[in-house]
């Protein structure tokens, strides 16, 4: 099944089912980008508007991008304001955003599916504005090297996503090509006991 199908098969159940990593996830997303100030956003990977919702409290505009038209229509149900704009978009062709339009692109647990990370940062410098923000969550390597990858049940048994295992140097050395500097990089845990592997990876990284 492509990645697009199994999304929009998960839709449905996406919100509802039981998911550590999507949980901490939007925790994550909201204690790291407190601390920033963003006016205009770009959302790769929106899904249901998990992170959106929270977002809309402190932009001015998203733009949120999605290859799953059903996880969009969830989105759509959740959130009415003239502020966000759901755009259905494959991440792997030119994003039609404005050059140096947002302060702030954010990907959460989207990257696993994305093999190609150089095309994403270029892109993500493009629409950056100078000194703008790029956010990346994902799902830690390590838990990847443990067998861990995004799936879900359904009716036919559990369904497992194609993914691609991006080790944390792949991160640094591809932000660093694109002349993106790191600002800061933090492991999130399930619980306060940090001896246990990290279920999430997260960066912030600053345009050059």
């Amino acid at each position: 099944m492509s990645i697009e199908n199994a999304y929009n098969v998960w839709a449905e159940q996406y919100d509802s089912n039981e998911n550590k990593t999507r949980d901490l996830d939007k925790i994550t997303a909201i204690e790291i980008l407190s601390n920033y100030n963003f006016e205009n956003v770009l959302e790769l990977g929106c899904g249901t508007g998990k992170n959106t919702k929270w977002l809309l409290e402190k932009a001015k505009k998203i733009i949120a991008l999605d290859f799953s038209q059903q996880m969009l229509n969830k989105a759509k149900e959740k959130i009415n304001n003239n502020k966000v704009t759901f755009i259905k978009c494959n991440l792997l062709q030119p994003w039609k955003v404005n050059n140096e339009f947002v302060d702030l692109i954010t990907s959460s647990l989207m990257l696993e599916h994305i093999k190609d990370l150089d095309f994403i940062f270029k892109q993500a410098y493009l629409k950056l504005k100078p000194s703008g923000i790029f956010f990346i969550n994902e799902l830690h390597p390590f838990k990847q090297y443990n067998g861990s990858k995004a799936r879900y049940e359904s009716e036919n048994g559990t369904e497992v996503l194609e993914v691609y295992t991006h080790h944390i140097s792949e991160y640094l050395i591809t932000a660093k090509n694109n002349e993106f500097i790191l600002i800061e990089i933090q492991e999130q845990f399930d619980n306060e006991d940090e001896n246990e592997i990290p279920r999430l990876i997260s960066f912030v990284f600053k345009k050059n």
